[in-house]
């Protein structure tokens, strides 16, 4: 049996979790409402202030769809409590990053700025000029966003140029060597 799907959630104070019919769950917070629905095979029971997915059989589609689930919904109830958040930085001269009213603007040594917008239920702020924080409640859709922003500009292995995430470590590569 998945060790992961097997495992309760425990739903935190000020979080309210309902499941309706074709398995849609929806999670209240304090910090937003998230709803998803998940494969109608899996069996989501809410019983007191725990979660817990069973699934039907041991077929192997139900075994990998057990874990999937539970962490989806782990996700969700960690999202609407804490939120999620991806950090990255912008490393290169003369690379800079602004925020313009609900845009990013940047200077990624390309001839001409290149924008993007803030997607709803995403926050987008710049503390310094080569970094930027993403922050959401959902983590598909904040993750999905910054790697949009990272594929603007990606890390290059000789100098280390372009976008990456602050966690990131970038694989360098030695030059060519003259005679």
């Amino acid at each position: 049996m998945s060790r992961i799907g097997r495992a309760p959630i425990t739903i935190p104070a000020g979080v309210e979790v309902t499941v309706g019919e074709a398995n849609l769950v929806t999670v209240k917070g304090p910090k937003g409402t998230l709803e998803k629905t998940l494969h109608p095979a899996m069996t989501i029971k809410v019983e007191g202030g725990i979660v817990t997915v069973e699934r039907p059989d041991d077929e192997k589609e139900n075994r990998s769809l057990h874990g999937l689930t539970r962490t989806i919904l782990a996700n969700m109830v960690e999202g609407v409590t804490n939120g999620f958040k991806k950090e990255l930085e912008v490393n290169g001269v003369g690379y800079r990053v602004q925020k313009q009213g609900n845009q990013l603007v940047m200077n990624l040594g390309f001839s001409h700025q290149v924008t993007v917008d803030e997607v709803p239920g995403i926050t987008i702020d710049v503390p310094d000029p080569n970094k930027i924080v993403i922050n959401g409640i959902d983590k598909q859709k904040v993750g999905q966003f910054a790697a949009d922003v990272r594929k603007k500009r990606p890390p290059e292995p000789y100098k280390g140029k372009g976008i990456k995430y602050v966690d990131e470590v970038i694989r360098r590569k030695e030059g060519k060597t003259g005679k």
